[in-house]
C-alpha cells in the first residue's frame, strides 16, 4: 500500500496514538472552521465542509467539538488562515511537500525551514518536487468491506480512477475535482468509509533503506509536530524487511 498509509500503521505500532490524536483534533477542527469561513456553514451546501466533517467523523472527533468549530466561523470568532504549501527534499532525496494553515506566514516558514535543516533535509522552493506527485482524491475502506473484485466494481461504477487493495484495506483514488461526489456514491454503495481527503499521490518513489527511512521519519514526525502544518506527503518506498525492521525499531 501507499507510502502515507504505511506510515499511518507505523505510527500506530510504535504507540504515539495519545499525542497523535490531539494533534489531529486540532488539525481537522482548523480545517473545518476555515471550510465554513469560506464557504456556507451547511455542510449539505459545503462540499468542503462537508468532507472536513466526514474526516472529523472517521478519526472519531467529538460531535461537540465539530459544531464549536463550524460556530467559530459562523461567530466571526476564527483566525485568518493563510493556505500555504511548502516544498523540500529530505534525505537520501526523498520529496516532501508539507501543508500549513497560519495567521503567520513568517513564522511558519522560519519553523519549516529550521525543521528541514535540522533533520538531514532541505526546503526546496514552489514546485521544486510538486510535479512527482498529482493531487488525487482518496477514499479508504477497511478490508473486510469486501474483496477486491468487489470494490473494484464499485469503484469503477462510482467513477473512481485507480483501486489500491491488500491485506490492510482499500484506497480508492478519484480525480481531486471528483471527490466529493464519487464518495458519495461509494458511500451508497459500501458504506461509510474509513476517510476520505484529498491527498498528494507519488508518481515518482524514492527506495529508501533502513536507516534513511529512519533518518526521514524523524523529519516527518518534527514536522507533523508543528501546529501550523495540516500534513506532510512524502514519495519514499520500502521493501517489506525495511518497513518491518522499522515497526519494531
Amino acid at each position: 500500500m501507499a507510502g502515507h498509509s504505511k506510515w499511518a500503521n507505523i505510527q500506530h505500532r510504535k504507540g504515539r496514538q495519545d499525542k497523535i490524536r490531539a494533534k489531529l483534533f486540532s488539525k481537522l477542527s482548523k480545517e473545518i472552521t476555515v471550510a465554513a469561513k469560506m464557504g456556507d456553514p451547511d455542510p449539505d451546501k459545503n462540499p468542503r465542509l462537508r468532507l472536513a466533517v466526514k474526516e472529523a467523523k472517521s478519526n472519531s472527533v467529538p460531535k461537540d467539538v465539530i459544531e464549536r468549530a463550524i460556530n467559530k466561523a459562523i461567530g466571526g470568532d476564527a483566525e485568518n488562515y493563510d493556505e500555504i504549501r511548502y516544498e523540500g527534499y529530505g534525505p537520501n532525496g526523498v520529496a516532501v511537500i508539507v501543508e500549513a494553515m497560519t495567521d503567520n506566514r513568517n513564522r511558519t516558514a522560519s519553523t519549516v525551514r529550521s525543521t528541514f535543516s535540522k533533520n538531514g533535509g532541505n526546503l526546496g522552493e514552489t514546485g521544486s518536487v510538486g510535479f512527482m506527485f498529482d493531487r488525487k482524491g482518496a477514499v479508504t475502506y477497511p478490508a473486510d468491506v469486501g474483496d477486491a473484485d468487489t470494490v473494484m466494481m464499485a469503484a469503477i461504477e462510482a467513477g473512481a480512477e485507480d483501486v489500491e487493495s491488500d491485506d490492510e484495506g482499500h484506497v480508492i483514488y478519484t480525480a481531486d475535482t471528483d471527490l466529493h461526489e464519487v464518495s458519495n456514491a461509494l458511500e451508497a454503495d459500501l458504506g461509510e468509509s474509513e476517510s476520505t481527503k484529498l491527498i498528494w499521490k507519488p508518481n515518482i518513489s524514492t527506495e529508501l533503506d533502513l536507516e534513511s527511512l529512519q533518518k526521514l521519519m524523524r523529519l516527518v514526525e518534527a514536522l507533523e509536530d508543528d501546529d501550523d502544518v495540516q500534513s506532510v506527503t512524502t514519495n519514499f518506498e520500502a521493501s517489506d524487511e525495511v518497513m518491518a525492521a522499522f515497526a519494531e525499531g
